[in-house]
């Protein structure tokens, strides 16, 4: 039975927010707690959102356990994101880092307690002080769950403010006016598999990231880039695509993510010779360089003979000499992980861990209240009625590399400015703006076209082959021409878009159409990442091109970096598959410009 204009059901809200993590509840609370009215959509329960699996902690100079302030964090981020973040964004979220941090805590969060009772703070990758000289604590932390702990807290809050939660519900489309104004979405609710409009006032995309263009991600499997699918379709670019983080410490073969707070307790990288090699990579920051330094180390090890196991494809992550009592009191769910993913006792023995993709740094554009930016070549120009936090937004504090625990700070300082910047901007007063009258016609059509489908490709082996693409031409080390080559395996993999069979045409809880709907989504994002790559023709952050490397005194080096020509950020534009670009914001709020320079660690 297709979908038609009669069936669908319409709704009407303030805000309609799309996803119910971290940025998503951050966001809704501070919009409950106005009086407005907010519809939370989550495809599930919120507190299994992909925030829940941060362990390490969230970033802030509280200066609790040494010496520490905002302008240090600054100079980190900035320093860490290659220079590609813009340093208004960057300054504005490590001022307001302890405020999100002591307002969580008044909140209840349950981080971990120093013998005075202020909150604990481990160190982190690429968190220094003095301006790189030594690593500093600037990780707050409820042992390694803090995502787990940050989740609980919001929603309970939530609850408390009496946000509408719809929960196994999927945003399918933005609708515009013809004004280009965002007036409400699309959505699909699962139980039923009713097709619903939701009109609001304000769109706010929270959907995370699109790990899951990769076939080794420790992603969770909702990550599928629902909010850049549907702001590509709607005519929004998406920026910085090409920059995705490789985490250093997945378990090997698993893909499932062992913290940073591993090595900001102490723990050690080894290889097969038993030495602790991140001396030679990162003589001053060691095992806690930032993660893209980290990450081309280990994999350099392993390409050059110095890794373990049968094959020599991982290296070792050593933590048994902290001691069980500190791994058990700091770590817990790092045990956990040894011994169900992997058969290892990290209290005996190391465990095999091995690049893994983790993190998007770019995503749809926003400025620093969370407006929806397009750029016309000149200025930045905000998209009416739609906002975007967290993973899925790139306001760009991240640049070309994010440091560990700055991905919890994103979400809280922003999800809170996007919300703010809402109310202030909202007149309940005033009536909802008309919607056009094809307002669900683009979501009809997606729906119908898996209804009328009776041969084809299943979704889910079209996504394998997108992932498995993504994992062989978009890796830890790029060449051009594997880079080239996976822009032409997408663009033919979109084609078979139009191919895909759905067997199963019944309603209720019918996961593969959920599925297939999901790889709309995903092959936006792997086109988008496939094109930047291939286009950016240096080496910068996680983007590491092996064609564009200079001679250095060590391959991890970032000599191919070419400020003169690519100190800027890419837009990505669906129509047409085309790139455009726009500079770095590289003045501060307050405080003086970091020019950029070559990072050492």
């Amino acid at each position: 039975m297709s979908y038609t204009q009669a069936s669908i059901s319409r709704r009407k809200f303030d805000v309609v927010i799309v996803g119910a993590g971290g940025s998503g509840m951050r966001a809704a609370l501070e919009l409950a707690r106005a009086g407005l009215n907010v519809a939370s959509l989550s495809k599930v329960f919120p507190t299994r959102s992909h925030t829940v699996a941060a362990q390490g902690g969230v970033s802030a100079a509280l200066g609790n356990m040494s010496e520490d302030n905002w302008h240090y964090h600054f100079y980190d981020t900035v320093k860490g994101s290659d220079w590609l973040g813009d340093q208004d964004a960057i300054e504005f979220m490590c001022r307001e880092a302890p405020n999100v941090v002591y307002e969580l805590e008044h909140f209840g969060m349950p981080f971990d307690r120093n013998p005075d009772g202020s909150i604990y703070q481990r160190p982190f990758g690429g968190h220094t002080v003095n301006y790189g000289e030594k690593p500093v604590q600037r990780a707050c932390a409820a042992a390694d769950r803090t995502g787990h702990a940050m989740l609980h807290t919001l929603y309970q809050q939530n609850v408390k403010a009496r946000t509408n939660f719809f929960v196994e519900w999927m945003a399918l489309d933005l609708i515009r006016d013809a004004d280009g104004d965002v007036l409400g979405v699309t959505a699909l609710e699962m139980e039923t598999g009713d097709l619903y409009v939701l009109q609001a006032r304000t769109v706010l995309l929270a959907t995370g990231g699109a790990g899951r263009i990769f076939a080794a991600s420790t992603n969770a499997f909702i990550n599928t880039g629902d909010g850049l699918g549907m702001a590509a379709r709607a005519g929004i670019p998406l920026q910085d695509m090409e920059f995705w983080q490789f985490h250093p410490t997945g378990v090997a073969g698993a893909g499932v993510l062992l913290t940073e707070g591993c090595r900001g307790e102490g723990g050690i990288l080894l290889n097969n010779q038993g030495e602790r090699f991140m001396e030679r990579y990162a003589p001053t920051l060691k095992d806690l360089a930032p993660r893209d330094h980290v990450s081309r180390a280990m994999d350099q090890e392993i390409k050059e003979g110095r890794g373990c196991g049968p094959n020599g494809d991982y290296v070792l992550l050593k933590l048994d000499h902290l001691g069980a009592k500190e791994i058990h009191k700091r770590l817990p769910s790092v045990y956990e992980i040894g011994v169900n993913f992997a058969n290892v006792d990290v209290t005996r023995e190391p465990i095999p861990v091995v690049p893994t993709i983790h993190y998007q740094m770019g995503g749809v554009p926003t400025n620093i209240d969370a407006q929806v930016v397009t750029h016309d070549g000149e200025r930045n120009q905000t998209v009416r009625g739609l906002y975007a936090v967290g993973e899925c937004a790139c306001v760009s504090v991240h640049g070309a590399n994010r440091l560990g625990t700055n991905s919890l700070l994103d979400l809280l300082v922003f999800g809170k400015a996007a919300g703010r910047h809402i109310v202030a901007n909202t007149r309940q007063d005033q009536a909802h703006k008309p919607l056009p009258a094809d307002a669900a016609e683009r979501t009809l059509e997606r729906l119908n076209q898996l209804e009328k489908s009776t041969d084809g490709s299943y979704s889910q082996a079209l996504a394998g082959n997108i992932r498995n693409t993504m994992q062989q031409h978009a890796g830890v080390f790029r060449t051009q021409a594997a880079m080239d080559e996976g822009v032409r395996k997408i663009a033919a993999l979109r084609e078979q878009l139009a191919g895909v069979v759905l067997r199963d045409k019944s309603r209720v809880f019918n996961t593969a159409r959920i599925e297939a709907l999901e790889v709309d989504n995903l092959i936006e994002a792997a086109q988008a990442t496939m094109v930047s790559a291939a286009a950016r023709k240096e080496c910068r952050g996680a983007h590491m091109v092996s064609d564009y490397e200079q001679p250095a005194n060590h391959p991890t080096a970032p000599q191919g970096r070419d400020d003169s020509r690519w100190l800027k950020h890419s837009l990505w534009q669906r129509d047409g598959n085309r790139l455009t670009y726009k500079p770095v914001n590289l003045k501060p709020l307050t405080v003086d410009s970091i020019a950029p320079k070559v990072r050492t660690f």
